[in-house]
């Protein structure tokens, strides 16, 4: 009876301890079970918002992610260019500052170097044309009928790095890979960024001007307004008028005076701000910037006067009645542009170019001149212009008015003179 009874009891220790470890072991499963659960709802989660971030930055448009085969084409193809023009870069004046700028000719010369290989290629040189353009001009006329395609468009930077662009059209939207290559301190190329852009908006002009404006971060993302906007010339000027371009609007510009944004006469020279204008004619004749710390009491009234009068049909007299004169001291007065006399306009900053040259009966000379803005705005004719001019035998000449076309004058903004008497 003992040995049955201690024979139930352990056959009913064995039945428990078997029923413990089978729970145990349902549970290490279920446990096991409700990780494996987990971390593949976690890795969807992930997945998820990836592809969210991925879907929201590409409805941004900008820091898109590079494909790595494009991102080695740009590499590959902006290291290549710079080693073609290594030599001229080694031996080119990099003067003795830290930031390396090369000047026009020198620029100049790289560009033909990479021209003569068959790649279109800009300059940041004011004036200049595009080389080998025809691939680019083709590219965007067949974008505006739809078609898709691609085009990469180099550029010369005046510290003698390279850009390389490469539009990218879909039939819908065009995007951008804009790479920059620079010269490293032992004259070996680099890469300093790779980026892709969707550009907001784009247009191709019949003059010849690529505009557009990027992607870029807005408020309140960001606290300062961003500008995309950027112009590429395609057609070339031609070589006229580039030269009547540098010789008679460049050293003017439309800030600081108002040669180019009034309308005047030989009739009508009370507007012109004389006071504004000197400093424009002198780095004009004498091709470089007017210091006025050498003239600390004011411009004396004869080398202020007989610039003016070399550059505009005027009398001694009457620059005295129009500008802002100091009779004690027989000096005109001269201020610097600050916030007080003037107020930073997009319109300011515009580039005026000469599109077309005429030459009338009388011996004048007509130019037809419109601002070019690469600011906000984007426009390749904010204004344009007729200015007259006379050019004498020695090469001189005088303008001699200034009309704006097509009440352009109602949407610039008005003229502030520098000096107020």
């Amino acid at each position: 009876m003992v040995l049955r009874k201690k024979s139930i009891l352990l056959i009913m220790v064995f039945l428990i301890g078997g029923f413990v470890c089978a729970c145990g072991k349902e549970d290490s499963v279920a446990g096991e079970s409700l990780v494996e659960d987990t971390e593949e709802v976690s890795s969807t989660e992930e997945t998820k918002n990836t592809e969210e971030e991925a879907a929201v930055q590409w409805e941004k448009g900008y820091d898109l992610p590079v494909d790595e085969q494009e991102r080695e084409e740009a590499e590959t193809d902006c290291k290549k260019l710079m080693e073609l023009y290594l030599d001229i870069y080694e031996t080119a004046d990099k003067g003795i500052a830290s930031n390396v700028v090369l000047d026009d000719q020198t620029v100049l010369e790289i560009q033909k170097k990479v021209k003569d290989a068959g790649y279109p290629i800009a300059t940041m040189v004011t004036y200049s044309n595009m080389e080998n353009y025809e691939s680019v001009d083709s590219f965007l006329k067949e974008c505006m009928e739809g078609k898709r395609g691609s085009v990469v468009i180099y550029e010369i930077h005046n510290d003698g790095g390279l850009g390389r662009m490469k539009f990218i059209f879909d039939g819908t939207d065009m995007y951008v890979v804009s790479t920059r290559g620079i010269w490293n301190a032992d004259n070996k190329p680099g890469i300093s960024y790779i980026s892709y852009t969707r550009l907001k908006e784009w247009k191709y002009t019949e003059k010849g001007w690529f505009c557009y404006e990027l992607c870029v971060p807005e408020p309140p993302e960001v606290s300062e307004i961003m500008d995309g906007s950027c112009l590429i010339r395609i057609k070339p000027m031609t070589e006229e008028q580039c030269e009547m371009s540098e010789r008679c609007v460049r050293g003017l510009g439309y800030q600081g005076n108002n040669l180019l944004c009034s309308n005047w006469n030989i009739e009508n020279l009370n507007e012109l701000d004389y006071n504004g204008m000197f400093e424009y004619l002198y780095g004009m004749k004498y091709g470089e910037k007017f210091n006025s710390e050498d003239y600390p009491n004011g411009i004396p009234k004869e080398e202020f006067e007989s610039l003016i009068m070399e550059y505009l049909p005027i009398t001694a007299e009457q620059i005295r009645d129009y500008a802002v004169f100091d009779e004690e001291n027989q000096t005109y007065y001269w201020v610097r542009l600050g916030c007080f006399n003037y107020a930073p306009t997009f319109f300011g900053t515009s580039l005026p170019e000469v599109v077309d040259i005429k030459e009338n009966e009388d011996g004048t000379v007509t130019l037809t001149v419109e601002a070019v803005c690469d600011m906000v705005i984007c426009d390749d004719a904010v204004i344009t212009h007729e200015l007259t001019v006379r050019f004498a035998e020695d090469g001189s000449f005088q303008y001699l008015g200034n009309e704006i076309l097509n009440d352009g004058i109602m949407h610039i903004p008005d003229y502030q003179y520098r000096i107020k008497e």
